[in-house]
């Protein structure tokens, strides 16, 4: 307890403090709050440690998910719940499996239609050499032509087979200012050899549009073939494009067989073939990829006995030109 003696002439003062006194008070509040400091910290620990592991259990089913993934099953999803951002990496996550899932499930579709479309023309060709007799000349000449004709059929499926997965690559669509009225002529000098038919212009477009004027005439020849293969010689088919609603027109119309209901709803996909239809299936597919990667679709309006029209509904690329009808143009072949 510190002392202070002051004095001078007949008095003194003393002051005295007792310190022990003094932090009596304040020893004693900290042994009252102490106890609850204490709790309260221990219970905001449990708190957030529950806080914690409620917020990070979505990453950790999200690494347990990633773990009991395999090429085999893709099927599992990760349970989402709440609307903060936690949830929307839960949906992003969830939404990549689905498209990996479709992927695969489309790739081992793809390769078992493909194994079985080739497996066809191996099995003719091994069946007809096992009966070939070698010493009959005309035996041997005849088989010779039946396995050079399956073989540019497994030819023609491979080169398919590789177009549809460049579909899947960025830059398999190369766009560039292209003039589609040109578009439509070539294209159908090009397929005036493609069957004695009556050649026809629906409607030519006076624009240039952003599309990609390779892929696009690959697209309208083999819809012009396939226009062919399913029509009578003589019978007209037609060319047209044009410009409707800010979109891209381009559409091949024949007198043919048409479609049946059942089939227009599978036609675009790999592998399907409409009623009596030959070949592996893949030229509509073909078709229906070049579509998407402009961004666009294929549409099929048909009636069974009446014909087909099949569009190609693309962006218009900014193009505002107007649609000009065209006289039918063209020449019986």
């Amino acid at each position: 307890m510190p002392v202070t003696v002051t004095g001078g002439g007949g008095g003194a003062l003393v002051v005295a403090f007792d310190r022990t006194a003094e932090l009596a008070a304040v020893d004693e509040t900290f042994r009252s709050y102490a106890p609850l400091c204490v709790g309260a910290l221990v219970v905001l620990t449990l708190l957030a440690w529950a806080l914690a592991g409620r917020l990070l259990a979505p990453v950790r089913q999200l690494r347990e998910t990633a773990e009991a993934i395999t090429d085999t099953d893709l099927s599992r999803r990760i349970e989402v719940r709440g609307d903060d951002d936690l949830s929307d990496l839960t949906r992003t996550v969830n939404a990549m499996l689905s498209r990996l899932e479709d992927a695969f499930t489309s790739q081992r579709r793809l390769l078992d239609d493909a194994g079985h479309e080739l497996r066809t023309p191996i099995t003719i060709v091994r069946g007809h050499l096992e009966l070939m007799d070698p010493t009959d000349p005309d035996d041997a000449a005849a088989t010779r032509e039946l396995a050079l004709s399956e073989l540019d059929r497994m030819h023609r499926l491979a080169d398919d087979l590789v177009l549809l997965a460049k579909a899947e690559q960025p830059d398999f669509v190369r766009r560039s200012p292209t003039s589609v009225g040109e578009l439509t002529d070539n294209v159908l000098d090009q397929a005036r050899t493609l069957g004695d038919r009556r050649w026809l212009v629906d409607a030519r477009l006076e624009a240039h549009v952003d599309v990609d004027a390779q892929r696009l005439t690959q697209a309208l020849l083999r819809l012009a073939a396939n226009a062919v293969k399913f029509s009578a010689p003589g019978s007209t088919i037609a060319l047209g494009s044009a410009l409707r609603g800010g979109r891209l027109l381009l559409w091949v119309r024949d007198e043919g067989v048409g479609v049946a209901p059942e089939d227009q709803e599978r036609i675009f996909e790999r592998f399907a073939r409409g009623g009596g239809s030959e070949g592996a299936g893949l030229g509509l597919a073909i078709v229906a990829a070049i579509a998407g990667a402009h961004g666009g679709e294929v549409r099929l309006d048909s009636r069974p006995g009446a014909g087909s029209t099949f569009t190609l509904d693309l962006p218009a690329g900014g193009a505002v030109a107007e649609t000009v009808p065209a006289e039918p143009v063209g020449a019986e072949e």
